[in-house]
């Protein structure tokens, strides 16, 4: 039984009969002392709660019934009502635990979303979850993540759980952690699989481009617009929407953001028509996002919107156990590339790899590996190969004033594109490490790297 509180009698009616066709059994109360009263009667299994109950609209009343409810029923979930400019009470209720929040006015369509999403994430598994990799490996796609260490073994456990439901997840992890990989699981192993996955690097799309590369635009829309464009989430309908390097979107960008993953609805530029979505959320970031809210950084209710699910990749070198593994990987993808059959990575180079710190992670070991392979001539990779490369590239020396270009001899302009140029080419393209040397943020370098016309890969 679901059990609708509202003090208003239409919403009440209008939610009873959307979730009776929708094959719930429902209650509905008026105020707080119905609610407290059904709540002791027989634990509901989800509790839908508008968050007024007064001329007032504080929202306090609800807030406060809510910490009644979860005293009363700690495990039933709450999914709170609450109008678009009260997005800030939702937040406030999310903290006191309810599970999710929808605004008024809704869509059916995003409500039944959201109430059955909440429903699937109370459930326990039927079976307790496989414990090592070739059980995970039996029930569940993970054929292009390679490892069994028992920290990657947790993430991919949470990943099969969660994958059956639509609801949004953040991934965390650091730089070349595999992020999209888990992405791709979380998409392949969910009912959309047969539908679009689409990635968005959302570090490499300025404030002013946003709406025309997310939402699309008709030609004349503005200056530029010389043809139709369709939007990344036009091209993710039905299916799944990767947003990666959430962190580095900028704040004006963040609440267009939020207003589609709330309402579900968005416009083309150029036409006013709403359209609606329907489709999975995934982001990833390599930042701590909550603590970019406490610094106003990033907007409290898009952080609660975007982490209903939070899953968080280990470092490579808190599995150093799959190193090998993920080597010799790597070896036997570069024997069809490079038609080197004997391939080979030799056992003392194996335990060299395992003992390195490698803080540029998955990322950076494949690199390492097919620089190896690409100066190697002979096929069993020792120790020695492996060192040979990094060896290659000397740490820079400062510059010293007679090293800068002569006066007149060379624009600011580039002077800074020889500078990224240089910089990428010796961090062997860790944008991580070369936004660091050069003081810049990731989206800063992005749209530099897109101004110079320069390549990378992320």
């Amino acid at each position: 039984m679901i059990l609708i509180v509202d003090d208003d009698l239409a919403v009440r009616t209008s939610l009873r009969l959307l979730l009776k066709q929708a094959g719930y059994a429902t209650r509905a109360a008026a105020g707080p002392a119905e609610a407290l009263a059904a709540v002791r009667e027989g634990a509901p299994r989800l509790i839908v709660l508008d968050m007024n109950f007064s001329a007032a609209t504080t929202g306090a009343d609800g807030l406060a019934l809510l910490t009644q409810l979860k005293a009363l029923a700690p495990a039933v979930p709450v999914v709170l009502l609450t109008g678009w400019g009260s997005i800030a009470l939702a937040v406030a209720g999310m903290k006191a635990g309810a599970a999710e929040f929808i605004t008024k006015p809704w869509q059916n369509e995003a409500l039944l979303q959201t109430i059955a999403t909440t429903l699937q994430l109370q459930v326990p598994p039927a079976e307790a979850p496989p414990a090592g990799r070739a059980a995970l490996d039996r029930q569940f796609a993970f054929g292009n993540i390679v490892g069994d260490d028992p920290r990657l073994l947790a993430v991919l456990r949470q990943v099969g759980q969660v994958a059956a439901t639509d609801a949004s997840v953040l991934i965390e992890g650091e730089s070349g952690t595999g992020k999209e990989l888990i992405a791709e699981a979380l998409h392949h192993n969910s009912h959309r699989r047969g539908q679009p996955f689409v990635k968005v690097n959302l570090g490499g799309i300025s404030a002013s481009l946003f709406e025309s590369e997310m939402f699309g635009h008709r030609r004349g829309a503005f200056t530029d617009a010389r043809a139709d464009r369709v939007g990344r989430f036009e091209l993710a309908n039905g299916g799944t929407i990767f947003l990666d390097e959430i962190g580095e979107l900028e704040l004006a960008s963040q609440v267009k953001l939020l207003r589609v993953l709330q309402d579900r609805t968005y416009e083309v530029l150029g036409d006013s028509k709403p359209r609606r979505l329907d489709l999975r959320v995934v982001a990833a970031t390599n930042k701590n996002l909550a603590e970019m809210v406490v610094q106003g950084r990033f907007r409290e209710d898009l952080f609660y919107r975007l982490n209903l699910i939070t899953l968080r990749l280990p470092a490579l070198r808190e599995r150093a156990t799959d190193i090998p593994a993920l080597a010799r990987h790597f070896v036997a993808q570069l024997q069809a590339t490079y038609h080197r059959p004997g391939l080979r990575l030799g056992p003392a180079a194996a335990h060299w790899l395992q003992e390195q710190p490698l803080p540029g992670n998955i990322r950076e070991l494949k690199n390492l590996v097919e620089r190896t392979v690409l100066t190697t001539p002979h096929d069993e990779l020792t120790p020695g190969d492996l060192q040979a490369p990094a060896g290659a590239s000397p740490a820079p020396r400062p510059a010293a004033p007679a090293e800068l270009p002569a006066p007149g001899s060379m624009t600011l302009e580039a002077l800074e594109e020889q500078m990224i140029r240089q910089s990428v080419a010796h961090y062997q393209g860790n944008l991580s490490r070369v936004a660091r040397a050069l003081g810049l943020s990731r989206g800063a370098l992005y749209r530099r790297l897109d101004k110079f016309g320069i390549p990378y890969s992320e």
